[in-house]
């Protein structure tokens, strides 16, 4: 292409990789000026399982129309990146590189041309004829859609230019694209003068707009082909478990998070690789039921708010920050951050991410069931942010909903969220004898029990609780189980003020725990209630616990499977089953539950459509049990799955989720053809044929 061709050639690149280097180190910078939190470690299993995800496309498989779309847009544009090579050599050396000149290479890249076209015309059909709310409508997605296909229509053109240029007119099975559009330009002017000019100006429009994308990467969205990658690569593995806070350091003013300069390097992380395609949004049911809260606009208002501070292109600062009240909202503002970029001064007054950024509405109204991190296919923790930021509601500025301040001084005071008699307790122990003949024996009783069984504050006060407390104590007995309770001794587990934000509580009740397990010996822990399962099995091991945890749904599908339980009696009903959050999405949890239905003689199981760890959440969990919710239920929107099944029986295996679920049966007026079991309570009664119900 001549000397001169060449030198504007090393400028421009120079240039547009300059710019590209220019800004991701800035992005970096802001990234490492944040806290270090432990979390940022490698290791072998983390490089495996973000392998599996970067090239598996394993998280954005599970909305197979969208995940294939991104394979073919994240294979096509590796695959063209050798064709680009190719392009930009033959053109300053009129030589091709390597294997570039054998046919099947030619037909490689113009099949992923039109493969990368047609994902383009996918993905704005579903953005701009569909108009899935999840995904935001602004100017800046539509560039990107016209800026991939301009680069796609400069491949052809220049590859079309190129055959003409090598005199090559015949149609080509091995080059489809080029050669007929060869052939249509051809018909325009076969003039050598017209053919040289046409192929260097799709040679330049093609690296310019190559370039021009690649500085536009870091500025956008599309920042996460980098920081995705890195965020897989440095997330933890095993169950997700709150971080603990050392209340016992004097050096620290505050806790929690509420400033610019609280995130971490982990979840600044976290908002560079948001991908902004609202699939958190879209599975959060406080979203999903008009509280508010889009854990997507969580993610790109941190975002944005830190770009403006760290001084990078960013939103204007004139720019007013979203609020909203309902989904609608939340998805019509959405595309606020992406309507106008400057150079933010950051010499502004520092923002109070509580109130400037987030409201506390917002916060309160999460469930911590984590389907945003479930879905999320760049592995982003949109919980952490959120509970740190409680925590400095209720630690640092002793700010809570006044549900919530009673039911944190229930606790402390009875070691029960409803302010009972600590002494009462025990009480479930006495009417069970009266009604069984039988007493369940205390770790007094039987001080070295196989299983210590952890009842828990609903187990033990709740009525409608105490039936599935029944029903397992009977079948733990009927297997020959030997186990006990603590009964009077058995204090809060400490759940529900760790996901309100109060940790000091929550630090009180764990060590008083532990020290009660050391002092009977305990190393085997079964719990009815999800919560507490995943607590001790996970949260609990920070302050030393490393006991054997199990879930009563595990317990009795292995002594199901080992014969010491045998389900006699046929159940001629079918069941939905609801999966509990804390059970399945925490921890994995999803066949035990249905191991025990499909050993019911006569039973049959109608999924919903949102089941296991895509299970939509009952609305209890995070503290919101005894909090009041304003709008739609969430509860009542999980009924609403259940009974589209036309199942007679909504089975759980949580106490909260019991409880949620008989509420929303209620609240549907459904009570007639409809009731609310544990999948224990449904055991007992194929196992002991004579009870109809437990409790």
């Amino acid at each position: 292409m001549g000397t001169i061709n060449g030198w504007i050639f090393v400028a421009v690149t120079l240039c547009g990789v300059g710019c590209f280097a220019w800004i991701v180190a800035g992005r970096v910078r802001l990234i490492m000026a944040g806290k270090p939190d432990g979390r940022m470690k490698l290791s072998w299993q983390r490089t495996a399982v973000a392998g599996g995800q970067v090239f598996g496309h394993r998280r954005l498989l599970q909305d197979r129309r969208s995940g294939l779309m991104h394979l073919v847009l994240f294979y096509g544009f590796i695959v063209l990146q050798l064709g680009a090579l190719e392009i930009i050599f033959k053109g300053l050396t009129d030589r091709s590189l390597p294997l570039a000149d054998r046919s099947w290479f030619a037909f490689l890249q113009e099949t992923t041309v039109v493969l990368i076209l047609l994902a383009v015309a996918y993905a704005a059909y579903r953005r701009y004829v569909r108009r899935l709310s999840r995904l935001p409508k602004g100017w800046k997605p539509a560039l990107v859609l016209i800026w991939i296909t301009a680069l796609m229509v400069s491949v052809a053109l220049t590859l079309a230019f190129d055959r003409l240029r090598e005199g090559k007119e015949e149609a080509s099975a091995m080059a489809p694209l080029s050669s007929a559009l060869a052939s249509a330009l051809q018909e325009i002017s076969s003039n050598a003068h017209w053919i040289r000019n046409g192929y260097e100006a799709a040679w330049w429009a093609h690296l310019t707009l190559l370039l021009g994308f690649l500085v536009y990467v870091p500025l956008s969205k599309h920042f996460h082909l980098l920081t995705a990658p890195v965020n897989w690569l440095f997330r933890p593995g095993g169950p997700p478990k709150m971080a603990p806070l050392d209340l016992e350091d004097e050096t620290s003013e505050k806790f929690g998070m509420n400033e610019i300069a609280d995130l971490t390097r982990a979840t600044r992380l976290d908002l560079f690789a948001c991908v902004e395609c609202g699939r958190c949004t879209d599975a959060c049911p406080a979203a999903n039921t008009d509280k508010g809260l889009s854990p997507m606009h969580l993610m790109t208002k941190l975002r944005d708010t830190l770009l403006a501070k760290g001084k990078i292109f960013s939103p204007s600062a004139a720019m007013p920050l979203p609020s909203s009240s309902s989904t609608m909202d939340i998805r019509q503002t959405m595309t606020w951050q992406s309507e106008s970029w400057m150079i933010s001064d950051s010499s502004s007054a520092e923002p109070s991410l509580i109130g400037d950024v987030i409201t506390e509405q917002e916060l309160w109204a999460c469930t911590t069931c984590r389907a945003c991190e479930e879905s999320c296919p760049v592995g982003n923790h949109q919980l952490t942010p959120l509970v740190e930021m409680r925590r400095y509601l209720v630690l640092t500025e002793g700010r809570m909903p006044a549900e919530a301040k009673k039911t944190l001084q229930n606790i402390d005071r009875q070691s029960n969220p409803w302010g009972f008699p600590r002494q009462e307790r025990a009480a479930w122990l006495d009417a069970f004898a009266a009604r069984e003949g039988w007493r369940v024996p205390t770790i007094r009783d039987n001080p070295k029990p196989e299983w210590l069984w952890w009842v828990g504050s609903m187990g033990a006060y709740d009525l409608r609780a105490r039936g599935v407390t029944f029903a397992f104590a009977r079948l733990l007995r009927e297997a020959g189980v030997s186990f006990a309770v603590l009964g009077a001794e058995e204090r809060n587990s400490g759940d529900t003020p760790r996901r309100l934000g109060d940790e000091y509580l929550f630090q009180e009740l764990c060590r008083s725990n532990i020290e009660t397990f050391r002092r009977y010996g305990i190393k085997r822990i079964v719990t009815t209630c999800p919560h507490t399962y995943h607590l001790f099995r996970n949260e609990y091991r920070d302050f030393g616990f490393d006991g054997e945890v199990k879930h009563h749904t595990e317990l009795l599908a292995e002594l199901l499977a080992e014969g010491r339980l045998a389900p006699r009696q046929p159940v001629a009903r079918t069941m939905t089953l609801h999966d509990s959050c804390y059970l399945a999405r925490y921890n994995g949890v999803t066949e035990a539950p249905r191991a025990i239905l499909s050993a019911i003689p006569g039973l049959k199981v109608a999924e919903m459509a949102r089941s296991g760890k895509q299970g939509l959440c009952c609305g209890a969990g995070g503290g919101r049990m005894w909090l009041e919710e304003p709008g739609r239920r969430v509860n009542v929107v999980r009924t609403a799955q259940a009974l589209e099944t036309g199942a007679d029986l909504i089975g759980s295996s949580c106490p909260y989720c019991l409880t949620m679920m008989e509420e929303g049966v209620r609240l549907h007026g459904a009570e007639e053809r409809t009731t609310a079991l544990d999948v224990a309570e449904l055991l007992a009664m194929s196992v002991f044929p004579m009870r109809k119900r437990e409790g």
